[in-house]
């Protein structure tokens, strides 16, 4: 019996279309399997990102506490401040009352011996023609000594006249209409006032002027 000759030439056929199905390639095996990893690791450093964000507990701790000593060394330090101003302020108040003492120490004292030179004031001035040259020298002479130990210690006489009345100063005793002098002139001195180192002592007693009558003030 005679073979088809047309056989042959079919198996050729369906192999050739076996090989021209196509074949999965090794690149997109390769491909997946790397997403597939990728995948893998994103969730990877997911999870991990979760757990750093969650803290460390002992770390919190430790920050809060940094935090509480920061605090309380802000709080030390602004109390020394105020410490260290207040002892300043207490210190300076009190180099100020010893120097208040020092220099007005002698106030009491200044304050008896005026007297004494108002009498002699009173002495010199009251002194007639009778009076001789030598009794009135004396006289002159142990006024000046004592203005002098006055001033030494910062005793000032305040002898206002024809000033402008001053109530830290002056003593008005009267005021007299006088239309020559601007009203509230001292126009006579009745007892020289004093001062210790620039505080009043004892104000001097004056006689101040006014306007007229009648041309107001």
């Amino acid at each position: 019996m005679a073979r088809d000759p047309q056989q042959p030439r079919d198996e050729e056929l369906e192999r050739a279309e076996r090989d021209a199905e196509p074949q999965p390639l090794e690149d997109e095996q390769v491909a997946s399997e790397n997403i597939g990893e990728t995948l893998e690791e994103s969730d990877a450093l997911h999870a991990e990102g979760e757990t750093f964000e969650g803290g460390d507990p002992e770390a919190d701790v430790l920050a809060s506490r940094v935090a509480e000593l920061e605090t309380e060394l802000e709080q030390a330090k602004e109390q020394q401040l105020r410490a260290s101003a207040e002892a300043q302020n207490a210190r300076r108040r009190a180099e100020q009352d010893v120097e208040k003492a020092r220099k007005f120490a002698l106030e009491k004292f200044v304050k008896e011996l005026l007297p004494v030179v108002d009498s002699l004031e009173k002495a010199l001035e009251n002194m007639g023609d009778e009076a001789t040259e030598t009794h009135r020298e004396g006289v002159s002479m142990t006024l000046k000594m004592q203005l002098d130990v006055l001033g030494k210690f910062g005793v000032e006489q305040v002898e206002p006249q024809g000033e402008p009345f001053d109530p830290q100063y002056h003593e008005a005793m009267s005021m007299v209409p006088n239309p020559e002098m601007e009203p509230n002139t001292v126009m006579d001195v009745m007892q020289k006032g004093y001062t210790l180192n620039g505080r009043l002592v004892r104000p001097a007693m004056v006689v101040v002027s006014k306007a007229p009558d009648g041309q107001g003030s």
